[in-house]
C-alpha cells in the first residue's frame, strides 16, 4: 500500500469507527472490564497519546534520514492525563482530529522520506514508511478491545473488502 492508500485507509477506518464508538455511554466508556485493563476512555486515551507520539516521528523522521526516538511509559501517561475523567464525546473529537491530521501527514510524505529510519528505545531501525503504515493497525488492535469483535470485524469488511 504506498502512502496516498496508508492515508485514506486512516480516513475510513476513523469514519468507519467514529459511529460506533459515539453509540457508547460516557458511563459505558467509563468501565474498566477489569481493574488491569484500560476502559474505552482509557483506550482512545492511548491513541492519542500515540498520535501525538507518531506525529513527532513522522514530521520530524521526514525531515531527517535517521532518528533515535525515546519511547513513553504508556501506561503512565494514560494514567497522569486522567482520561477516565473526559467526557467521551470530547475524548472522540480529540481522536478522529488528531487522526485525520496523522493522515495528512501521511499522505504528503516525499516518497523518499519513506526510506529515512528511525530507532525506538534501541529497537530498530524501522523504516519511516513501516511505522507509517503499522500505524492504523496498532489504531485497530486496540478498537478491537472496545468493540464487540463480530461488530468491528464484520464493518471493516464492509468497507475494506467492498
Amino acid at each position: 500500500m504506498n502512502q496516498r492508500e496508508t492515508a485514506q485507509h486512516l480516513r475510513e477506518t476513523v469514519a468507519l469507527l467514529l459511529p460506533l464508538l459515539t453509540a457508547i455511554s460516557d458511563a459505558d466508556a467509563s468501565i474498566r472490564p477489569q481493574p488491569t485493563k484500560w476502559s474505552p476512555k482509557e483506550i482512545i486515551g492511548h491513541l492519542i497519546d500515540s498520535a501525538c507520539n507518531n506525529q513527532q516521528k513522522f514530521v520530524r523522521t521526514i525531515a531527517e534520514p535517521h532518528l533515535d526516538f525515546v519511547g513513553y511509559k504508556q501506561d503512565a501517561w494514560v494514567a497522569h492525563q486522567h482520561y477516565t475523567e473526559r467526557m467521551w464525546a470530547e475524548l472522540l473529537v480529540l481522536w478522529q482530529a488528531y487522526n485525520l491530521h496523522i493522515a495528512h501527514i501521511i499522505e504528503h510524505a516525499p516518497e523518499a522520506a519513506l526510506q529515512h529510519t528511525l530507532t525506538i528505545e534501541g529497537a530498530g531501525p524501522f523504516a519511516l514508511g513501516f511505522i507509517m503504515s503499522d500505524y492504523g493497525e496498532h489504531l485497530k488492535h486496540h478498537i478491537r478491545q472496545i468493540l464487540p469483535h463480530s461488530e468491528i470485524e464484520s464493518a471493516f469488511q464492509n468497507v475494506y473488502n467492498a
